[in-house]
């Protein structure tokens, strides 16, 4: 019984030095060592709480610390120190550039001084008192270890080794790339209990969430009340350092957390019965005023709820509107959809119209004994290639007639002034050499035309069968043409003579 009291008794002092020792992290957000969009810079260019200098921009978006320029430096200074012991700090932002390796990087610091804003340590001024959270992206000492993030703690004495990258200066770093990603990198870096944490965001995806350890460094001492600062540099290479946001949260225990509730709580009930005073007062104003303006008061219940909708109503409305957006798109597919079955139905039709010409003149005029077969149409459905040449080819007929029928009317011209002529050189007794001399050079620019016209339709590409209609073949069409204007020559010449033996009889 006496062993049970004491395991007893262990357990319970053992449940309240756990409890004791338990302690939660209240984070509070510090606005004024913080900056972010929208609005991060305002309309003279400064930004709140903070100063910047050296080669860096402010924008209402970001802050680009140094531009992808060589030899180009800038930084970024909380005005005030803080005034709390622990604290968080997350900084979004982005390196990018065109090369395949960049340089310098940049750094992030909390210094009990403000450093410079062309300094040599990436930006800010060496020998600084505090810490360091260096994005080196350029690897000068050729161990292909970068880009690499590292933290350096210095008490104000010692140098930046830029040769080795700090590697024997470093309190703790991870090989991390940082460097042209599709989305911003952020670092989460915290400083609680004496234990400096890092956590790295790599920015390959849009996760606010997506931290990985960079990692962690127990009996960090840092001096109290430090300055925050972000700083960046190029060199002969050159990259787009811009910080998009800032944000610094202070870190408290429980019992501190207590004492700042019971400090809310008191400001809470002070803010409360003044907000009740308040209401009071209006309700008196409100009744006198109903009192003086009796015909102006329409405070009756209901007079405005057709102006408001609930939560259900809402609802209801965005669930209509969408129902009637979503018949409204079946309705357009339903259109679209009768016009393509239209148009495939005339195709359809039109082609099945070409098939049963050819097969009616395939049976109409079978090929003779002794006579090479007749070229067949190619089989249905037609390709695309072969219509085109068809409609190629009709083209070229049509210009070419179009052509015949301008030379014959220029033929039929000239006859005329030729009968004219020849009846006026008949009435004299004999033809006029001049009109002999024109008729031939008509009759020369005509064969030249026809000349022409016959090769531009030897050289055309042979055009498939007619379906419908018997072809011609050029030759054919050369005697046709050839055959009217030797007629009509005749005709004009046996004209001109009866005419002339008219007027001898009379």
């Amino acid at each position: 019984m006496s062993s049970y009291s004491l395991n007893l008794l262990l357990l319970t002092v053992f449940g309240i030095f756990v409890t004791s020792n338990t302690q939660t992290i209240h984070k509070r957000f510090e606005y004024k060592y913080s900056f972010k969009p929208p609005y991060l810079a305002q309309k003279d260019g400064s930004v709140p709480f903070w100063e910047y200098g050296g080669n860096a921009i402010a924008s209402g978006e970001s802050v680009r610390l140094a531009p992808s320029l060589r030899s180009q430096k800038g930084a970024i200074w909380s005005k005030h120190p803080i005034n709390f012991d622990w604290w968080e700090v997350d900084i979004m932002f982005k390196v990018t550039g065109r090369g395949r390796i960049g340089a310098d990087g940049l750094a992030f610091w909390y210094v009990t001084k403000r450093g410079e804003y062309t300094g040599e340590v990436f930006g800010s001024s060496d020998r600084w008192n505090g810490l360091g959270i260096i994005f080196d992206s350029f690897d000068n000492d050729n161990k292909h270890n970068n880009p690499y993030i590292m933290a350096v703690l210095n008490d104000g004495t010692k140098s930046f080794d830029h040769k080795s990258d700090g590697s024997s200066q470093l309190l703790s770093g991870c090989l991390r790339d940082f460097r042209n990603k599709p989305f911003p990198t952020r670092a989460r870096i915290e400083y609680y209990a004496n234990t400096l944490t890092v956590y790295f965001h790599n920015g390959l995806t849009n996760n606010e969430a997506d931290y990985d350890l960079c990692f962690r460094a127990e009996n960090v001492q840092l001096p109290r009340g430090g300055f925050l600062g972000v700083s960046a540099a190029t060199g002969g290479l050159a990259d787009d350092h811009d910080v998009i946001h800032l944000l610094t949260s202070s870190l408290h225990s429980t019992q501190q957390g207590g004492e700042g509730q019971q400090i809310n709580s008191a400001e809470q009930a002070k803010l409360s019965q003044e907000y009740q005073e308040y209401q009071k007062k209006l309700e008196q104003q409100k009744e006198d005023y109903r009192k003086e303006h009796p015909d102006e008061v329409r405070d009756k219940d209901g007079e405005f709820d057709d102006w408001f909708e609930s939560d259900g109503q809402r609802e209801l409305r965005q669930i209509f509107a969408s129902v009637g957006h979503v018949q409204d798109g079946v309705r357009e597919l339903s259109k679209k959809m009768d016009e393509v079955i239209g148009k495939q139905t005339n195709s359809l039709s039109m082609l099945s119209a070409v098939y049963s010409q050819t097969q009616t003149m395939q049976v109409q005029q079978p090929g003779q004994a002794g006579q090479p077969p007749v070229q067949q149409m190619p089989m249905l459905p037609i390709t695309r290639h072969d219509w085109d040449q068809l409609m190629a080819n009709n083209q070229l007929v049509i210009n070419t007639i179009a052509e015949l029928k301008g030379f014959i009317i220029d033929v039929s011209r000239k006859t005329d002034s030729v009968v004219g002529g020849v009846a006026g050189g008949a009435a004299g007794g004999a033809l006029n050499q001049q009109v002999v001399n024109e008729l031939r050079e008509g009759i020369n620019h005509v064969k030249n035309n026809v000349a022409g016209v016959a090769q531009r339709l030897s050289s055309a590409p042979p055009q498939p069968a007619c379906p419908s209609v018997s072809c011609v073949s050029t030759t054919m069409l050369l005697t046709v043409v050839a055959s009217q204007l030797a007629v009509m020559f005749l005709y004009s010449l046996y004209k001109e003579r009866k005419e002339a033996q008219a007027k001898k009889f009379f």
